[in-house]
């Protein structure tokens, strides 16, 4: 009998992965970069609609991924789903680089990009969890390493977008993202050899056309109606409810009806990522109040020891995320590696605990830019710095909450807690647009120091609660280091016992 193949290395088949999310977070954050912008310039829509639009949108894209999960996992699998939600996303930046004023056509392209986003996203993070499946301090570490993926693409395009915008128009910036896409299923197919053996059952299985087609279908049904429920914001807050009902009731009931270890798991996972949620509601601010802060209160000239350095367009303030994010990442995964080995990591509960803290020290030093405005404008400097603490908790927060998927949900539910974790996400993204609001400037407002001090209260407020997430996080240390211990013994039993069935000479 002729041996299997070895799988392809770790590295490569994570290489893989890398690049694709690098360009679909290229494509979808150079769109976020000028979105809310194009609403409020372009279109005309007051802070509040365009926030609340923008709001259930962003809601929606990542709550689509529970679906796509479950798709990837038992339908198409999920290899051949990712390059899928590719395609589609493609199409929807497509079609916001039409040079037209139809409403009906900028509704129905978000809508595209969520079913598009619903297919990529929950499967491209499976990929990585069954690349790195049972080692955990290389999950950490490869987690933040994929993380540094989506700040790498988000920067340049977040650069690159508004500049271009600045140039040639709102539609031609949105061209580029589509660009990007093309770029990254070009490089995942002329890869695609590296990923074999990895992936879902119905990858190793010949295509099913008719799943394919009735995936479409009902895909292109759900154009229709997200276009609905972004236009009605009575039907994005009865949406955001239901689904979190939804997957809190499915975790509850795979809570109950797990085994004792895989109970432990579970409950962990919860926690952490209803921390997690309330942290995404800080991330929101960076697309709506954040933005539109640089857009009306921030000094876009500025220096650097003395050297006048160019001046950034509102929307590149953005960029000063994923910056940070990739200037940081690489320490932090080094470090989780080498305390790893010594056996002198921090528990993941912790390491959220402690981004909590440096997210309320981010955005006190948004809020108090305001004491040195000079009508009405703040120093670039102050958000430079403040992105840079709130990045630092986005690493240690959001950075390993795919990890934490990865670390405590069961195997057999992967898919779908992947795309729990986005409908999490996705909530809090709606929940940060009403956050934004209470900061948007009325219509017949047109002074800064006016707009500077409902700005700078609304993130003072922030930094408060961030510091009430902090407090939360440390009082549940106990509590979580009891469940990670009962779900780390498990999982010895459980690698022992499959031990004899892994694969001989893959390369690690």
């Amino acid at each position: 009998m002729n041996a299997l193949p070895a799988r392809p290395s770790q590295t490569r088949s994570f290489s893989t992965i890398f690049l694709i999310e690098l360009w679909e977070r290229f494509g979808y954050y150079g769109m976020a970069s000028i979105f809310i912008l194009f609403m409020v310039e372009k279109i005309g829509f007051a802070d509040t609609k365009a926030n609340l639009i923008w709001g259930a949108f962003t809601g929606l894209v990542y709550a689509a991924p529970a679906i796509g999960g479950w798709i990837g996992d038992h339908v198409l699998g999920t290899r051949r789903t990712l390059p899928i939600g590719a395609a589609i996303l493609a199409i929807g930046y497509l079609m916001l680089s039409v040079p037209t004023d139809d409403l009906r056509l900028f509704y129905a392209s978000m809508g595209v990009i969520v079913v598009g986003n619903g297919l990529f996203k929950a499967n491209a993070a499976n990929m990585v969890r069954r690349i790195y499946e049972g080692d955990d301090a290389k999950i950490d570490s490869a987690f933040t390493l994929y993380y540094m993926a989506v700040n790498i693409g988000s920067t340049v395009s977040m650069l690159l977008t508004p500049w271009i915008k600045d140039h040639w128009g709102w539609h031609a910036g949105f061209m580029v993202c589509c660009g990007g896409l093309v770029l990254g299923m070009i490089n995942y197919l002329m890869m695609l050899r590296t990923l074999r053996g990895i992936g879902s059952l119905p990858d190793e299985q010949p295509v099913r056309w008719d799943r394919l087609a009735m995936v479409l279908g009902v895909g292109f049904a759900s154009v229709f109606a997200v276009a609905f429920v972004v236009q009605h914001q009575e039907i994005s807050d009865l949406s955001m409810w239901v689904a979190g009902a939804i997957v809190l009731g499915i975790f509850v009931y795979m809570i109950v009806k797990g085994s004792s270890t895989e109970r432990a798991g579970l409950l962990a996972a919860l926690v952490l990522m209803v921390e997690t949620l309330l942290f995404f509601i800080f991330y929101g601010q960076m697309s709506t109040s954040l933005t539109l802060f640089a857009l009306r209160n921030v000094n876009l000239d500025w220096t650097f020891l003395g050297f006048a350095m160019p001046a950034w367009s509102p929307g590149q303030y953005q960029a000063l995320n994923p910056i940070w994010i990739m200037l940081l990442s690489p320490i932090l995964a080094w470090l989780y590696t080498h305390f790893g080995k010594t056996g002198r990591d921090l528990p993941i509960a912790a390491k959220f605990a402690l981004g909590f803290v440096v997210v309320a020290l981010g955005f006190f030093i948004f809020g108090m830019s305001g004491g040195t405005a000079v009508a009405g404008k703040v120093s670039s400097w102050y958000m430079i710095w403040g992105y840079g603490f709130y990045s630092l908790g986005e690493l240690l927060v959001s950075g390993l909450g795919l990890a934490v998927m990865a670390r405590y949900v069961p195997a057999r539910m992967g898919g779908f807690m992947m795309g729990a974790y986005f409908v999490a996400t996705g909530i809090s993204q709606y929940a940060a647009s009403i956050v934004a609001n209470y900061a948007a400037i009325p219509e017949n407002i047109d002074d800064p120091l006016q707009s500077l001090a409902i700005y700078t209260s609304l993130f003072n407020k922030l930094g408060l609660l961030a510091v009430g997430g902090t407090v939360v996080a440390f009082l549940l240390l106990p509590l979580m280091k009891k469940l990670s211990a009962t779900h780390g013994a498990s999982a010895v039993v459980d690698q022992s016992a499959a031990g004899g069935l892994r694969t001989v000479g893959a390369e690690e």
